[in-house]
């Protein structure tokens, strides 16, 4: 079996639940630290991608970064490599398939619940989001789950994006909190981590709910695991 590449664009962004996931399942995989510009692997050579968060958008083309993972995104898609996009993993392959990137009315801080048309393969959560930009979806593309501020997961052949973050936990998603709250109080948000925290009961489901989420995603790979 090939291994999976994870794509971490930053020391605060580490897969998590997407990690345990995938040691339960016994799927190989290579993180690979993006952020700290090591060429980026031929794509052809893993199962499928999975591209996390980042500070960075999709749209600042002008960064190196950027430009390497929607290059690397790009390349999975043409050679038919699955891509699994978590937040701006899933920015970036809205962006690669033909679809865009903008700004939200408003951010999604916290945990929010959502409105899913395929509740096997998106639960309704509630799920952890920390993001200022939301992705327009390409054409033919299948939204999968939306709030009231945007779409929130679609599918295109193999490929899934997120707009949230099934790969997070409580404690991680408080670091990025504690960073961002300059910007966050911009938006009239003082309580970031306390939002977070509020949300503590949730964190079991929302692992479990990360695992049937993942599951999906392999299953339509076409790949098959020893357990």
């Amino acid at each position: 079996m090939k291994p999976a590449l994870i794509r971490q664009h930053g020391h605060t962004g580490p897969p998590a639940v997407l990690g345990d996931w995938l040691r339960d399942r016994a799927i190989p995989a290579v993180i690979h630290p993006a952020y700290l510009g090591i060429p980026a692997p031929d794509p052809t050579q893993f199962a499928f991608v999975a591209s996390l968060g980042s500070a960075n958008s999709p749209a600042e083309t002008d960064k190196a970064a950027v430009r390497e993972e929607l290059d690397l995104l790009e390349r999975a898609v043409a050679e038919a490599v699955p891509v699994l996009g978590l937040c701006f993993g899933g920015q970036a392959l809205a962006t690669v398939l033909g679809g865009a990137v903008e700004r939200a009315s408003a951010p999604e801080l916290g945990w929010v619940e959502l409105d899913t048309r395929d509740p096997d393969q998106v639960p309704s959560g509630p799920w952890l989001a920390w993001h200022w930009d939301r992705f327009v979806l390409p054409d033919g593309a299948e939204e999968l789950a939306s709030t009231a501020l945007g779409s929130q997961a679609f599918r295109a052949g193999p490929h899934l994006g997120v707009q949230f973050h099934p790969e997070s936990r409580i404690e991680q998603v408080a670091v990025w909190a504690r960073k961002d709250a300059e910007r966050t109080a911009r938006y009239g948000v003082t309580d970031g981590v306390e939002r977070l925290e509020a949300g503590r009961a949730h964190q079991t489901t929302a692992e479990a709910n990360a695992y049937r989420l993942f599951d999906g995603f392999w299953a339509r790979t076409g790949q098959v695991t020893g357990t």
